[in-house]
């Protein structure tokens, strides 16, 4: 979850330039005024207002069509730059997923960027697909149905370690975001874990709480936990219900190793552009709305499952991607 402080960075959400003609929110209109590049609360106490629904729609329509402005400049300013292309072992990825037991009824619902449109610095964002988790989506809500769900990726982890392959679990983690001035975010609400292309769980521990056999796999370190940003999760899962995260990768650090040159803040969206020429959707209505509901609703549930999903999909993606080292001689820019 990228957005999990105060009402103070949706500063740089509602950041408009002055060159474009953004409409901004009538709420927001004392808070922030365009000009020079630089954004301006009139006073802390504007930061008290809390978002509605039809706010954090409007918040998404502003910054849709800043991007597409800033887009549209970099594109005309800027020739595309070609960077390594994509080894052929990840056109096989999806192959290879399929033949594995018990696997081989799932279809992924997408592939791997063509070297086309890898490495673009102006990549078409606007026309790509978006991701969806295709597979089955488990939601456990009560300390019963969860201890039921970690059981079984106890048992999946188990079994991989068995075959003798390394086991990873793509993990992230949502919760109620503050919007008011000295009011801390709420506790960890939910956490989804996915271990194949299959199955996703969306564990609702803010009604269910961490079972014993959830935190024995949350410190297992026999399973690598995978996830854009996870050390931030890990410290905050620490500091709400004192069970840590014992052996994770950020998936920002692996594709910086991965892809060489500036090294760069990745986040699950800014990766699955790079690498899979997909979108993966990150409403604001869903983002920063109630993760501590009675139930999740259907639209929560695929969001969840789709960023478990897409960090275990970009984590196979980046292990086939080959050390900088040996592809160096073959970056070219574009004349």
């Amino acid at each position: 979850m990228s957005m999990h402080g105060s009402l103070r960075h949706m500063r740089s959400l509602l950041f408009v330039d002055s060159r474009y003609e953004c409409k901004v929110p009538a709420q927001f209109a004392k808070i922030f005024k365009k000009g020079a590049g630089m954004e301006m609360p009139t006073s802390d106490s504007d930061w008290d207002y809390p978002l509605t629904d039809e706010d954090l729609r409007a918040i998404d329509a502003v910054i849709s069509s800043a991007k597409r402005h800033r887009l549209d400049d970099a594109s005309a300013r800027s020739p595309p730059k070609l960077r390594r292309r994509l080894p052929s072992s990840l056109f096989a990825f999806q192959q290879q997923q399929q033949q594995l037991q018990g696997f081989n009824t799932i279809n992924f619902p997408f592939s791997s960027c063509s070297s086309r449109c890898y490495g673009r610095t102006t990549s078409p964002v606007s026309h790509f697909q978006e991701i969806k988790f295709g597979g089955r989506i488990v939601y456990s809500r009560t300390t019963k149905e969860v201890e039921k769900a970690a059981q079984e990726l106890l048992d999946f982890v188990e079994a991989k370690k068995k075959d003798g392959g390394q086991c990873y679990l793509g993990l992230d983690l949502e919760w109620r975001p503050s919007f008011r001035r000295g009011v801390s975010p709420g506790k960890v609400a939910v956490m989804q874990i996915c271990g194949d292309n299959s199955c996703c769980h969306v564990l609702h521990l803010i009604h269910s709480g961490i079972p014993k056999n959830l935190q024995s796999l949350l410190e297992d370190d026999t399973s690598l936990k995978v996830g854009a940003g996870i050390a931030n999760d890990a410290k905050k899962l620490w500091k709400d219900y004192n069970v840590s995260i014992n052996t994770f990768q950020d998936l920002s650090d692996r594709a910086n190793q991965k892809l060489g040159g500036e090294h760069k803040k990745w986040g699950l969206s800014s990766l699955t552009e790079m690498l899979l020429c997909k979108k993966l959707p990150k409403p604001n209505i869903l983002r920063l709305g109630n993760w501590e509901v009675n139930v999740l609703s259907n639209e929560q549930l695929k969001y969840a499952a789709a960023d478990a999903y897409v960090s275990f999909y970009l984590n196979q993606v980046l292990n086939d991607y080959p050390d900088p080292v040996f592809n160096d001689a073959t970056q070219m820019e574009a004349t």
